[in-house]
């Protein structure tokens, strides 16, 4: 049998590889396996707009309802954050998500929910990975499957959690791009929802399952066409852009400018607290230290965790979280599911702008000069020649991390998600490998673009790739 890994949020492999219907079987079987030893009953099964999605959603939900187990599954496509509310609504044990979220079209994937609405823990995941191949994937009860339709109280449940009034008096545009994913139309599903007067635009809301030509991740190299809109735009108009799965956002301001996920989720952090929400902070390893300065000036605690959504929903499970994210725009917030949601933080980053009075360039101006750090960032995605390569080159890096990256001396290392050299002025570069793919991921933080451009490339000199 293909031996099946199981990365930072799943399973992820390539379509009629690794990723077939008799692969998804052995996964959702011991999904079954381990619903049913913890005495649970019904298990949530949602799906994006990969190519045959739908089936393999299908396929994982009858073989859960051929064990007796309540097989709960969506219409049509949704957005993983719809999934995982879905599941605490129908008061689930589980949920499955099929997707894989921002990889390449070729992949798919299999994201485990717990019963708490979020990213499974390694704990659940661990349990759900010891009884994979346990059993013989029951035979499939397609006609047991129940399908339903949570659109109305998702969005009722956003509405609660928002300033209506605020965001219906938005008088600039916002615009949605979904990337050909399953946030297509959700967005301005809401707004409909709400009654709410925005002008709206959306791009490329329509599925695709080869995401009209690039792969469905939020940041610039992948959004050539939404920056070329929005460079004929003016403040206070920007874009929100959700990934394949609608679990990320990205944001695109007037003018054409990236904004990232560490400004974005500082803007959130900032616009949470003066509404008067408290918390602690939860970050993962790579995400900018912007956030330790801004939450030090707030007088918030900051966690930070290994790279993986999964840790942070551990520490909301723990309680008095304010807000959790990671570089990838994952972004997680106090009051809604212990879960990332795009579709939300959009809403939130409108709902920021109104209640400032002020666009999101202006905002992230105004935490750097309370703050005092200036940020840059950037990441390269090194393609190496297989897995194994990847493996010996952070195996590298670990036993011996350079002294040097370029002309500037290691002041500090960290391993506590890949290898984490501090350099001087607080920038810092982090080599990690990606979880699915042979590929090496490169970050970098500095005070100023040059700064991140030159240790990148030093940094892929050191690497030799």
């Amino acid at each position: 049998m293909d031996e099946l890994k199981f990365g930072t949020d799943g399973w992820r492999d390539v379509i009629a590889e690794k990723y077939t219907f008799a692969n998804v079987s052995r996964v959702a079987q011991a999904t079954a396996d381990y619903v049913g030893s913890a005495g649970g009953e019904a298990v949530v099964i949602g799906h994006d707009t990969r190519f045959m999605s739908d089936r393999f959603a299908r396929h994982a939900a009858a073989v859960i309802a051929g064990n007796g187990l309540r097989a709960l599954l969506t219409k049509s496509y949704a957005p993983t954050p719809v999934t995982s509310f879905a599941v605490v609504h129908h008061q689930a044990a589980a949920g499955v998500m099929i997707t894989a979220s921002h990889n390449p079209p070729v992949y798919n994937g299999y994201k485990l929910k717990g019963p708490y609405g979020g990213s499974a823990t390694p704990e659940i995941y661990q349990g759900m990975i010891s009884r994979l191949d346990a059993h013989e994937p029951a035979a499939p009860a397609g006609e047991a499957v129940e399908t339903f339709d949570i659109r109305r109280t998702y969005y009722e449940h956003l509405a609660a959690l928002l300033d209506l009034k605020a965001l219906g008096g938005y008088r600039g545009v916002l615009y949605h791009d979904a990337m050909g994913g399953a946030g297509g139309g959700w967005l301005a599903g809401f707004v409909k929802h709400a009654g709410l007067e925005v002008d709206l635009r959306e791009l490329h809301g329509v599925p695709h399952p080869l995401f009209y030509g690039v792969n469905p991740e939020p940041i610039p190299q992948n959004l050539n066409t939404l920056r070329a809109v929005m460079s004929a735009e003016k403040d206070p108009a920007f874009a929100a852009v959700t990934d394949g799965d609608a679990d990320r956002i990205g944001a695109v301001l007037a003018g054409g400018d990236y904004f990232n996920s560490h400004q974005i989720f500082a803007v959130l952090l900032k616009h949470l607290y003066d509404k008067g929400h408290r918390g602690r902070v939860v970050k993962t390893f790579s995400v900018s230290r912007i956030i330790d300065l801004l939450a030090g000036k707030l007088g918030l605690e900051v966690v930070t965790t290994p790279i993986g959504f999964k840790y942070i929903t551990d520490e909301f499970l723990k309680g008095d979280v304010l807000i959790g994210g990671e570089e990838s725009g994952g972004i997680g917030v106090a009051g809604h599911i212990p879960e990332r949601d795009g579709i939300y933080n959009a809403l939130l980053l409108l709902e920021s702008v109104v209640i400032s009075g002020k666009s999101l360039r202006q905002q992230f101006a105004e935490i750097e000069e309370l703050t005092g750090f200036r940020h840059a960032f950037d990441r390269l995605d090194l393609h190496v020649a297989s897995l194994e390569e990847r493996d010996r080159v952070m195996a590298r890096l670990r036993q011996s991390p350079p002294a040097k990256i370029g002309r500037q001396a290691v002041e500090r290392v960290e391993t506590l998600d890949g290898v984490k050299l501090h350099l001087a002025d607080g920038a810092w570069v982090l080599f990690r490998p990606s979880g699915t793919e042979p590929l090496l991921r490169v970050y970098c933080e500095a005070s100023d673009p040059e700064t991140v451009r030159k240790t990148l490339k030093a940094a892929r000199q050191e690497l030799g790739v």
